[in-house]
């Protein structure tokens, strides 16, 4: 079998056999792909789906920023991730197509978090 020759189909049966693991799915990068709370340096809190990840730098995609939240039920970001969010009391921004991130910390968003999140109401200007 000469690789510079193979077919489509040879490719994914090869894929098949070996995994398709990839960087993106193994480590540190586990979270790419999934939609998270994140936590950062000193740009709040937002919440979107990570794209990329490199060291404490990530790109999120379909980012709301978090201006101020309450949890559901109890009181953490944990449980934000977890339970969602108050509308009535929490200030959601707008989603941005994409923003680049320093981030502290990524929590996956369970499907109650972020069927919360995403449908919170756009915050208005006071």
């Amino acid at each position: 079998m000469n690789i510079n020759e193979l077919t489509i189909g040879q490719v994914k049966e090869l894929t098949n056999i070996f995994g398709n693991q990839t960087q993106s799915t193994v480590g540190l990068n586990t979270m790419i792909g999934k939609k998270c709370v994140i936590r950062t340096y000193s740009a709040g809190v937002w919440f979107g789906e990570i794209a990329e990840k490199s060291g404490n730098e990530v790109v999120v995609v379909n980012a709301r920023r978090m201006w101020q939240w309450f949890a559901s039920e109890s009181i953490s970001l944990s449980a934000v991730a977890i339970y969602g969010i108050k509308h009535d009391k929490s200030k959601i921004a707008l989603a941005v197509d994409s923003v680049w991130l320093e981030a502290i910390e990524l929590i996956p968003a369970s499907s109650k978090a972020i069927e919360s999140i995403e449908g919170a109401p756009n915050v208005e200007a006071e």
